[in-house]
């Protein structure tokens, strides 16, 4: 008889409780992961170089900082996008230490305006773009001055390959 009382309890019981599934806090998860990778995909920079400047290749496994920004092409030298002096009178230049290029990287220094920018300005590191039929003496003369104007690290960009592992 105890047996009897003991299953229609259970019977009873099973009927008036339904199985539901909670999402409130597998939102809460899914959230925080888009936030999460929102803002952290932000923070991977991929330096792309334009049309007209073709990188050497390399294999390297360090990723590229915020620097202040020299592309060299066949036709000028611009820093940070600003035209400073055209490329042959660089090449012609008897001066191992370009001024107008000194000049505007002594400039980029007193820029400070957002927190971006001054982390740029305050690295004292430069990324020279140059296209890879360029000269060397000419990547030289900017690289010397760069140094002139204080800023003593000095990146090549290249375009980097998948490493080969013999």
């Amino acid at each position: 008889m105890k047996q009897n009382r003991r299953m229609k309890r259970m019977a009873r019981s099973g009927r008036q409780k339904k199985a539901s599934l909670n999402l409130v806090s597998l939102m809460d998860v899914f959230t925080i992961l888009v936030f999460f990778l929102l803002v952290n995909s932000s923070s991977s920079e991929v330096l792309e170089p334009p049309k007209n400047i073709l990188l050497p290749d390399s294999i390297v496994d360090a990723k590229p900082r915020e620097t202040v920004i020299i592309l060299v092409t066949e036709e000028n030298v611009l820093v940070q996008g600003d035209v400073v002096i055209a490329t042959q009178d660089v090449i012609d230049s008897k001066d191992s230490v370009i001024e107008p290029i000194k000049q505007r990287l002594l400039e980029q220094k007193k820029k400070v305006i957002g927190i971006r920018t001054r982390a740029v300005a305050e690295s004292k590191e430069v990324t020279v773009l140059a296209h890879r039929t360029l000269p060397f003496k000419l990547l030289k003369k900017v690289m010397s001055s760069c140094t002139a104007a204080g800023y003593g690290k000095i990146s090549l960009a290249v375009i980097q390959k998948a490493s080969q592992q013999g």
